[in-house]
């Protein structure tokens, strides 16, 4: 009998929680009746009642839930790995809490597995958000895509179903500031995009802030790319050569006095753009080698309190 694990990050999401297990209940009906199904809830250091919620389902469903009970706030995707390791089924849904996306297209993701496709990922073709989330996820997804994961959909993803191999892939590697799903795109494997329209949310406000939105902009360049560092080589290669250009013609103007060279406001302003560019070029590494630290440090992306 083959299990389908759903994984489920949950963060301040105590109003969301009965909505979205009943719908998770129902979709169910869609599936064979050989199928069974567990679900991993981790809660990522809520301080609302969130826990008390995920409790109350254990107690209707025992049989069929898992809480895993985080000490703090690690961030959602570090909460997907958790939820990750602690997943038994033949197969992984990770789907978020708030119900923007639809439970019932887990029926064709399935159904591509069974046919032997390992991942199958819903891509966002539109979204309900608002204006400037929507023109942010954007940008970020198109940046990723022509400069990191150049496989990654249209659109990038959240939602996806992918096999327990894959899983285990990811759960033994236990990388730190990085998109734990999109380790799964840079595993290489072939899949299936299904297109959908993300809607809005309907209950609670996001915690999705604009700092973490930054956050995981720069793990996810450091993690996928070395594009940066080739900027700063690239650009470091250009003012050289304008800058020895530029200083053959000050000396070949104060030889021929063809011209009256004071250069204070010159050096100035030339001193603060290579200035900015090196400080600019400094932090760049900084992100890397803090990277390197972290991982070096051999400390967990994550640490469970209790599973339930």
């Amino acid at each position: 009998m083959p299990k389908i694990s759903v994984i489920i990050p949950c963060y301040y999401n105590e109003a969301n929680i009965p909505v979205t297990t009943k719908e998770l209940l129902e979709n169910e009906k869609l599936f064979a009746s050989n199928v069974s199904f567990e679900y991993v809830m981790v809660d990522d250091g809520s301080k609302d009642q969130t826990l008390a919620a995920l409790k109350k389902f254990k107690q209707e469903h025992a049989d069929k839930v898992t809480i895993v009970k985080l000490s703090g706030n690690f961030g959602s995707y570090n909460a997907i790995q958790a939820g990750m390791k602690y997943a038994t089924g033949d197969c992984m849904v990770v789907i978020a809490a708030d119900l923007q996306d639809p439970p019932e297209l887990m029926v064709k993701m399935y159904e591509y597995w069974v046919k032997g496709i390992k991942l199958v990922v819903a891509n966002r073709s539109n979204r309900e958000d608002g204006f400037t989330s929507r023109i942010m996820a954007q940008q970020y997804q198109k940046l990723i895509k022509k400069y990191a994961l150049p496989n990654l959909p249209k659109g990038g993803f959240d939602y996806c179903l992918f096999d327990k191999q894959l899983r285990d892939q990811v759960v033994l590697m236990s990388e730190k500031n990085t998109n734990s799903l999109y380790m799964l795109m840079w595993l290489n494997y072939d899949y299936i995009a299904i297109p959908y329209n993300r809607t809005n949310r309907k209950i609670g406000k996001s915690k999705w802030t604009f700092k973490k939105r930054m956050g995981l902009f720069i793990d996810s360049f450091i993690s996928f790319s070395y594009a940066p560092l080739r900027l700063i080589t690239v650009s470091g290669l250009i003012l050289g050569l304008l800058s020895m250009g530029y200083a053959f013609f000050v000396i070949a103007a104060k030889l021929t006095g063809s011209i009256d060279v004071q250069g204070w406001t010159t050096m100035m302003v030339v001193f603060l753009i290579v200035s900015a560019f090196q400080m600019t070029a400094i932090g760049i590494i900084g992100e890397y080698l803090w990277r390197n630290l972290e991982s070096s440090r051999k400390r967990p992306p994550y640490i469970v309190d209790e599973v339930i």
